[in-house]
Parts: C-alpha cells; structure tokens; sequence
C-alpha cells in the first residue's frame, strides 16, 4: 500500500500527500479545540492550512516547470506537514539554471503575494495600537483570511531564501559560489553554511519551535547528503562507464527455473541477473522479486514469469558520472552494459561504490 495519496497529474506532474500530512490537521484541531475554539475556529484553521499548501504546491510547480525548461523532469511533487518538496529527477551544472530553478519556487510567492497586496487592506492591519491590532489577529476567521495568506506567502519567501543549503536559498548561493568557483567547492562552502544554520535553528527550535528543529534535522542532513553525492560525481570524472563495470556475470535464459538464480546467489557474490535469450537482454532477475517470487509461487517458477522486462541498458563507452545519476534517479540498481548491440558487462551501485573507494584513496 503506498504511503502517499495520489492527486492527480498537473501540468504532467505527479502531486502527491504523504500520510504524515495529515498529522497536521490532527495537531492543528487538538490546538483549536484544546484552547476552547469553536467549530467555526477549526473551519478557518482547516481552510488556512489547505490554502496555505494550494500555494506550497505552486511554489514547488514554480521549481519543476524551470527546471522543465532545461530539459529536467520531475518524478512528483509531495506535500509533508513541514512542506513540500518538487522530486527532481536532476539538478542541472549551469550555474545560471540552477539560480533560475532554485529561484522560481520563492517567486511564485511573491507573485501571489503581490496579487492579495491588491485586494487585502493592509492598512487596517497595519495599526500602532497593539490591542487592536491583537483583537484583529487573535484568530483567523473570514475578516482577517487573506492578509494571513498573504503574510504566510511573505514569511515563505523569507524563509526559503535563508541561505541554508540545501534550501532555496542555499542553493542560490551555491550557484552564485559557482560563478566564481568549481562546484564542488561551491557545494562544500554552501554545505558548511548551511550546516551552520541547521545547528541555530535546531537549538532555536527547541526552546521555541519544535517544527523548527525537525526543519533544522533535514537541513542538516539533506546538506551533508548532496555534498557527498557532488564529491562522488568528482571523482568519477574522466572516467567511462566501461572502467568501472563488472565482467565477469551471470546470464540466465528465461526457460531457467528460479532454483537455478538461488544456487548462483548462494555459490558467489551475485545478487541480480541479466536474462538474455537469442544474444538480445530480454529482462533482469532483481533478487528482491526472487525472494517474494520463491515465497508466493516456489522455487521451479520460470525466470521469465519474475523477469523485470521494462529495463534500462547504459552504454560503454558513456561517461561513468552519466551512470552514477541513473542509479539515483530510480531504485533499481542494476544495469546491463552495451558495446555496438552486445551486452559486455553489467553496472551495480556496489561496484560504483568500490571504484569510488580506490579513487578516493588514488586522489588521497
């Protein structure tokens, strides 16, 4: 069952809301509730919220449809009670396009902040007297709806464009950074940065804003991950797919009976299995469709009722760094190698690994 409620497609892409979304509602009507709101309390709570997010998702649609424009696509865009985040499949080199992607998701918000600017009167809000303007805010309701919206959208643009990697605005200063510098020094600058500012707001968070310090854990590590992941590509740099694929592999026909992959998986180090029938890859036999295959239909089933038939071949002669995004682009990972139509060997993110261990240690 998948964790994530489908919403359709827009503009050709996915949106969907995780399950932990709606922890939000919960926690927003115990609030409510718990300070002795009423039920027309809860309705506007509930109302903000979902409006609030209509413009979360447009900012996210503001990132994936720039990056469309330089050929990226998108794999979904998921709503998260903390946000939301638009699942690039990429994230382009170029400096300048990687300022315009990271840009366009925080000026959609101003755009629709500019557009409530012209309808909501500011100046009824914007008063010198506290009490009033107390009494005009203590809760949200039909008066005082929109210059919320438009005060969240103002608060989204300030606080995306905190430069804290790998926030919006972490990732225009790592684009400008990279103007003047290699990319991997501008990601490990940014890094550092941002890492920093995980720290304060995660110290901040725990005295005033436990969603702050949540906010602060996936700064932190979404920072740490991607600098990993840019030095990696560094190092596969210069490098063909061919230097760093396995040789020597396992073929299975498709007639094979699933006993014959167990036996080759227990006699060596072989997980995955590419299945050839007439000289032409046919389908991969993942172990992880074995195991479920064995548990449900027995071990004499034919590889080719298992197979995995819609595949993805590299070639041999492609840049290995080419290779490294396909294995994060998806989850498999697990690829047959091709030289002029004929499988030569075939790509793991183990072997990826392992040459990205010697090379380290080479450059070290």
């Amino acid at each position: 069952m998948s964790a994530s409620l489908q919403l359709g497609r827009f503009a050709g892409i996915k949106v969907q809301i995780h399950w932990t979304f709606w922890l939000l509602f919960l926690f927003i009507g115990f609030m409510v509730l718990s300070n002795d709101g009423s039920y027309a309390d809860l309705f506007w709570n509930f109302a903000f919220i979902t409006a609030l997010f209509i413009c979360v998702v447009l900012h996210e649609f503001g990132h994936a449809l720039a990056a469309r424009r330089y050929g990226v696509g998108t794999r979904n865009i998921t709503l998260f009670p903390i946000g939301g985040v638009a699942n690039l499949k990429d994230m382009p080199e170029n400096p300048k396009e990687e300022f315009i992607i990271a840009i366009a998701g925080p000026l959609v918000n101003v755009v629709i902040a500019l557009l409530l600017w012209m309808v909501v009167p500011l100046d009824q809000f914007l008063v010198d007297d506290p009490e009033m303007l107390e009494e005009q805010l203590v809760s949200i309701n039909a008066q005082n709806f929109l210059f919320y919206l438009f005060a969240i959208n103002v608060a989204l643009v300030a606080f995306n464009m905190i430069p804290a990697f790998p926030m919006d605005g972490g990732r225009v200063f790592r684009a400008i950074l990279a103007t003047r510098m290699s990319r991997v020094q501008a990601t490990k600058a940014a890094t550092a940065l941002g890492k920093f500012l995980a720290l304060l707001f995660f110290l901040f968070g725990l005295f005033s804003n436990i969603i702050l310090a949540v906010i602060a854990v996936f700064i932190y590590f979404g920072a740490h991950s991607e600098n990993i992941m840019i030095q990696q590509i560094s190092l596969l740099e210069g490098n063909d797919i061919e230097d760093a694929m396995i040789t020597d592999f396992t073929i299975l026909k498709p007639d094979d009976t699933l006993q014959v992959a167990i036996d080759r998986i227990l006699s060596s180090t072989e997980q995955d299995f590419i299945v050839q029938e007439n000289d032409n890859v046919v389908g991969i036999l993942f172990m992880s469709d074995l195991a479920q295959a064995v548990r449900e239909k027995g071990k004499q089933t034919v590889v080719s009722e298992v197979m995995e038939q819609n595949i993805i071949t590299l070639n041999a002669g492609d840049p290995l760094p080419s290779a490294y995004r396909e294995f994060k682009r998806g989850n498999k990972n697990f690829f047959p190698v091709m030289d002029n139509g004929e499988i030569v060997g075939v790509l793991d993110m183990n072997n990826i690994n392992e040459f990205l261990t010697f090379r380290a240690a080479h450059d070290y």
